[in-house]
C-alpha cells in the first residue's frame, strides 16, 4: 500500500504543515506546483527532501487560485486547462531534476479533484495533459470517477485512492468539506480507518454503511488538524497489520 501527503502547500514566509515530518512517514508526495499553493523555493525544497528519503514526487495540480487554496470551481475552457496543467507539470519537473529525480505521477487538488470526477471536459482536459506530457505518468485519483474512466480509455495508468482522514457518503464519495462530518480529526479513527482501507478494501460511511474501496494509496492531509499525529499512527498500524508500504510509482 502506497501512502501520500498533499505537502509544500505554504506560499512565501507563510508555511501549512511539517512537510519534513510528513516526509518521514509517507511513501508518496503530492507536491503543489504554484497554482492552488506552493511557489518556486517551496516546491524546490520538498523536492530536494523527497529525494533524500527516497519518496516519490507528484504533481498536485490546481486550478490558478491561490486565495482560495483551490477549492473554488472555475469554469475553465478545454485548452485553457490542458495547458494550465502541463505548465504545472513541467515547473515541479524542473525542480526534481535538480534533485535527480523526476515527477512519477499527477493528482489534480481541491475543486479541480472534484470537477474531474463527474465533468467530462475537464477529465478530459487532464488526461489530455498527462498524454501529452508523459503518458507514463499514472494519475492518482478517485476510483470509477469520470477521470479514472476517460484516462483508462486513454491507455493511462490509474490509480485508485482513499482517504483515511475524510468522511464518505453511501454512495462513496466524499462528505463535502463543508458539511458535517467531513473531516476524521481523531487519529486513532484514522488509523482505524486506513487499516481498513488496506486490508478489507472498505471504508463505513457516515451513515455507518460499509462502502467498498478497493484502492492503491491512501491519502493524509497536510493541512488535517493533527496531521503528523495521524501519520505517524497510521503508518504504525498498518505495519502492524502486516502491511507493505511502497510507492505505487517507480
Amino acid at each position: 500500500m502506497d501512502l501520500n501527503a498533499d505537502l509544500g502547500e505554504g506560499f512565501g514566509i507563510w508555511r501549512l504543515g511539517d512537510d519534513e515530518a510528513l516526509l518521514d512517514l509517507v511513501t508518496s508526495a503530492n507536491v503543489a506546483c504554484g497554482f492552488h499553493a506552493g511557489d518556486a523555493s517551496t516546491m524546490r525544497r520538498v523536492c530536494a527532501a523527497a529525494a533524500e528519503r527516497g519518496v516519490a514526487v507528484g504533481a498536485q495540480v490546481g486550478y490558478r487560485d491561490l486565495a482560495g487554496f483551490g477549492r473554488r470551481h472555475i469554469a475553465y475552457a478545454f485548452a485553457e486547462l490542458r495547458d494550465e496543467v502541463i505548465y504545472q507539470l513541467g515547473a515541479l519537473d524542473a525542480f526534481c531534476r535538480l534533485s535527480h529525480t523526476r515527477v512519477r505521477y499527477l493528482k489534480p487538488h481541491g475543486a479541480l479533484y472534484h470537477a474531474a470526477a463527474r465533468d467530462e471536459a475537464q477529465a478530459a482536459a487532464l488526461v489530455a495533459a498527462v498524454g501529452g506530457y508523459d503518458d507514463g505518468l499514472p494519475i492518482l485519483c478517485a476510483s470509477g470517477s469520470v477521470l479514472a474512466q476517460l484516462a483508462v480509455g486513454a491507455g493511462l495508468r490509474v490509480v485508485a485512492e482513499g482517504f483515511a482522514d475524510r468522511g464518505y457518503l453511501p454512495d462513496g464519495r466524499l462528505v463535502p468539506r463543508t458539511a458535517p462530518g467531513a473531516l476524521v480529526t481523531d487519529p486513532e479513527e484514522v488509523a482505524a480507518r486506513a487499516v481498513r482501507m488496506a486490508t478489507e478494501r472498505t471504508v463505513v460511511a457516515v451513515d455507518g454503511t460499509v462502502v467498498p474501496c478497493p484502492v492503491e494509496s491512501i491519502c493524509l492531509h497536510g493541512d488535517t488538524p493533527g496531521a503528523v499525529a495521524s501519520a505517524e499512527l497510521v503508518r504504525a498500524a498498518l505495519i502492524d497489520a502486516g502491511v507493505t508500504l511502497t510507492p505505487f510509482a517507480g
